[in-house]
């Protein structure tokens, strides 16, 4: 009987091992942005005369994200982007030229965010609600952001994300310009909006 009873212990941790084994991470699977006329990133903002935005549809990003074997994203173990700062278009050559020129994207042509933390909670099936920090740096200044993120993934695989964060650009040591000889005085405040769809590039187990 002592013999059976060690047996016992000995097997129940292994059992419950495997009983929680379809919750466990199995695979990290690398991605990258597809080539999708759907990806984009907008930045809006105000100033005494109008709103304004500017759009780019030119960077780069790729991400690491964790899936368990029911196949739920469990974590987002790394993720980079790159933006260039004169891809930035707000359909006014002169207000471009501004911007590019506040920015000092000549000195400083990128535009870079790097992943730290993530937290994932599933809000509904394959939909979830991601709670970052990482490092954003704009126009050689670097701070600390953190923002949520909402990602869905489709039934190819891939990961549609999107966001939005408030930014102020006197954290960035950025003075809001001002155009038509001052006329015109852009806010502090901006919003980056944001829309990214991610395919795989590999999967390791």
């Amino acid at each position: 009987m002592k013999t059976f009873n060690i047996f016992q212990k000995k097997i129940r941790p292994i059992t419950i091992l495997f009983m929680l084994s379809p919750l466990v991470t199995v695979a990290q699977t690398t991605y990258q942005l597809s080539q999708t006329a759907s990806n984009s990133v907008k930045v809006t903002g105000t100033s005494n005369v109008h709103d304004w935005s500017m759009t780019s549809k030119q960077f780069e990003s790729t991400g690491t994200f964790n899936f368990n074997a029911r196949g739920e994203m469990t974590d987002v173990t790394a993720l980079k982007f790159t933006l260039a700062a004169k891809s930035l278009k707000s359909g006014k050559s002169a207000m471009d030229g501004r911007t590019y020129k506040t920015l000092n994207a000549t000195e400083f042509p990128k535009i870079s965010y790097q992943l730290t933390f993530a937290t994932v909670t599933m809000v509904q099936a394959k939909r979830y609600s991601i709670q970052t920090t990482g490092i954003l740096t704009i126009a050689g200044k670097t701070q600390s952001l953190s923002m949520k993120v909402m990602a869905l993934v489709n039934a190819d695989g891939s990961i549609s994300c999107h966001g939005s964060e408030k930014l102020m650009l006197t954290d960035y040591g950025i003075e809001p310009p001002s155009f038509m000889l001052g006329a015109m005085k852009v806010g502090n405040n901006l919003v980056v909006q944001f829309e990214f769809d991610y395919v795989k590039t590999s999967v390791a187990k």
